[in-house]
Order: C-alpha cells, then structure tokens, then sequence
C-alpha cells in the first residue's frame, strides 16, 4: 500500500493514475477515438482485473482537476472516458463540469457500487458480484456491459438486465484470459437472446492502450 493521503471531498483534486488519447476498444463507442482519464482506488477486488495497478489510491498523485481539464480540452479529443479504478469512490462534479465547459463529452465506466456525481453523456455499467449497484445507476445507464467468466455470470447478466431501462443497450464481454472456454458459450446465448450483443476488447488485439 502506499502512503496515506487525504482526498479532498470537494472533487477538486483526484488521484489521477493516467491520461491518454487511444481508441476505444469495449462496448458501445467500440473503435471511436477518446481521451482517457484513469482514476486510483478502488474496493471492488475483480480477481481477473487488467488495472489492478490502479486500487490503491495513495499509489498515484492527488492532481488538480482543473490540470486534468487542461491536458483533456489540449488532446484534441470530442470525448473523455473517465475509468478506473472504481472511479465514483470520489467526487466527479468538478471533472465534469470542467469538461463539459470546454466542450466535451463525457463518459464514465463504472461498476455502479458507489452514489453517481457528475453530469454524464454516456454510462457504462459493469456491475460487480462483490459489491451490486444501487437502483438509482441501473435507470441511469445508457449500456450495460456484464464480463462472463463462468457460466453463472449469464445469472448476473439477466438480472440487471431486468434492472435497467429498455433503451440501455446490453453488452456481453469474455473475461480476456477465460476467451477460449467461454465465447462458444457466449454466443449460443446472444443466438437464444438478441437482445444482447457480443463486446471484444479490440484495444487488446491491435495492442495498444
């Protein structure tokens, strides 16, 4: 763990893990160009996490927000993708009321277990086993994207789906190292179940970020 430091409730600074311009490579804005802001901490604890790096808060730098508007609105980006982490652990109203006033449209990846701030163009939620989303995020969400490791993660799949609105568009994602064993099942099940669609982490296969 690192050392400890106390982050403001105001939102005015955030431990900020990264920044970067890639191309989106999961759900719904699959294979579109945006700016990426990673944000520390999170208590979620998904064994097969890619960001594990990103759980502890204290390893990463509080940053102001209005830096972390600065380096977006600089990007040259339309969108920015705030992940983590679990990136709702903190007070986003300030990161979004900075974007959107520079113009920008604003996405946010969640697993839906902390209160919603900020003011959102686009919610993905991947809702976690180990700690559920509350209501209020699952009538929010404009996409729900349920990673499948096993087969009970079909369960989890259909459950919120009945949670969330009939616009919310519906994401199935293979856990990257389990992709072998569970995307025949995967398909046979969008195949029983259109409502579904099928997501692949293309980041991954043009190797970049």
């Amino acid at each position: 763990m690192g050392k400890e430091q106390k982050i403001r409730p105001d939102g005015l600074e955030l431990p900020l893990v990264e920044e970067f311009f890639t191309i989106q490579g999961e759900g719904y804005h699959s294979g579109e160009a945006a700016w990426f802001i990673r944000i520390g901490g999170c208590d979620v604890g998904c064994n097969w996490c890619d960001s594990r790096f990103s759980w502890d808060p204290a390893m990463h730098p509080l940053t102001q927000v209005d830096d972390i508007v600065e380096h977006a609105l600089e990007s040259g980006a339309r969108s920015v993708v705030v992940t983590g982490g679990e990136p709702l652990m903190w007070n986003l109203d300030p990161l979004c009321e900075g974007l959107k006033q520079g113009g920008l449209k604003t996405f946010i990846e969640t697993s839906g277990a902390y209160r919603l701030s900020g003011a959102w163009d686009w919610i993905c939620l991947s809702p976690k086993v180990n700690m559920p989303p509350g209501k209020e995020i699952c009538l929010k969400a404009n996409e729900l994207k349920v990673i499948i490791e096993t087969r009970d993660d079909f369960k989890w799949a259909a459950k919120y789906r009945r949670l969330v609105t009939p616009q919310c568009r519906l994401y199935l994602q293979p856990e990257w190292s389990s992709f072998s064993s569970v995307i025949p099942e995967i398909v046979g099940y969008v195949k029983q179940n259109p409502e579904w669609k099928i997501s692949l982490q293309i980041h991954k296969y043009m190797h970049i970020p």
